[in-house]
Formats: structure tokens, sequence, C-alpha cells
């Protein structure tokens, strides 16, 4: 088994409702998962959205999974969530109805055309750290430090907890 963390972001509403719907639903689906169980998950966050301008703002969270799957299998998974929610990968960093990623995936670093763990951009992503920091407050991110050490160094303004 192995412990990880599924980052989740959603500002599109779509036919499965809104945002909040999506994120919601998708912790539901994570619990349901095959070879996995849910631990725990963070309470939901708004955020501002990096990327193209004119985008509404994202609902976030975080869920921690003990998980007997590969990482690649469980990305496969991740993905195929996704797409129940018409996740349309048209534009980098667009709106979407629902992102899933690893964000990590036990103590693993991973590097490969698919997948990269601890997600490549971590340490920089307030709206990833708050509410990995709420659910796992004294987390050890391979190869970025602590997760306290990285918190100090962003500006938590745009993350507010809304649920």
């Amino acid at each position: 088994m192995t412990i990880t963390y599924i980052g989740l972001g959603s500002n599109l509403s779509g036919d499965m409702g809104s945002p909040k719907d999506h994120i919601v639903s998708a912790i539901q689906e994570l619990g349901e998962l095959q070879s996995t169980q849910m631990l725990t998950a963070s309470s939901l966050y708004e955020s501002e959205p990096l990327g193209p301008p004119d985008q509404d703002n994202y609902i976030n969270a975080v869920v921690k999974l003990d998980t007997e799957l590969e990482a690649l299998e469980l990305l496969d998974c991740l993905q195929v969530i996704e797409n129940g929610h018409r996740r349309e990968r048209h534009q980098h960093w667009g709106p979407r109805t629902l992102d899933l990623d690893i964000l990590l995936f036990g103590d693993q670093i991973i590097k490969n055309d698919r997948l990269t763990v601890p997600h490549a951009e971590i340490s920089n992503r307030s709206f990833v750290l708050a509410p990995l920091a709420e659910i796992e407050p004294e987390c050890v991110i391979p190869a970025n430090g602590l997760l306290a050490e990285l918190l100090t160094k962003l500006d938590l303004s745009d993350v507010k907890k809304i649920q």
C-alpha cells in the first residue's frame, strides 16, 4: 500500500453541476477506486486561476489515499474520472470541469513522459499546499522539503477555505 495525495480542481460548470459539485463528486469517486482506501479529504478552497485571463475562480481540495495501485495505474483511474466529468484538454492551464493530479506518491520521485511526482509545480501552488497542510501539516515533499517551510514562501491571500 502506498500513501498518495491527489489534488482536485474545477472552475467550469457542466452537466454534472457547478465546480463545487464536480469536486464533491470526484472525492466520492476517488473513495470508490479499486484497491484504494480514502483516508481523508481537505476542506474545499476557492482560489484565483493561473494561466489565461477571464477564467472563473477555482474550487480546490486535496485527498489522502492508501492504494495498492502503481502510480501509472492510478493516473489512468484519475483520467477515467476526469473524462466522466467531461474534461476537455484544449488550453494549457485553461478552464476545466475537473482536474485530478497525483501530487505525491509515497516518497517516490517519478519522472516519465506521462507523470511527474512530486507534481512539478507543487512548491509554487498555494491552492495545493494550503489544503495539503490542512490534512498533513507535517508533510515532507520529496526533493522540495518541509511543507511548512514551503508555505512561508507563498502568498496565501488568494486561497480561501469555503467548506
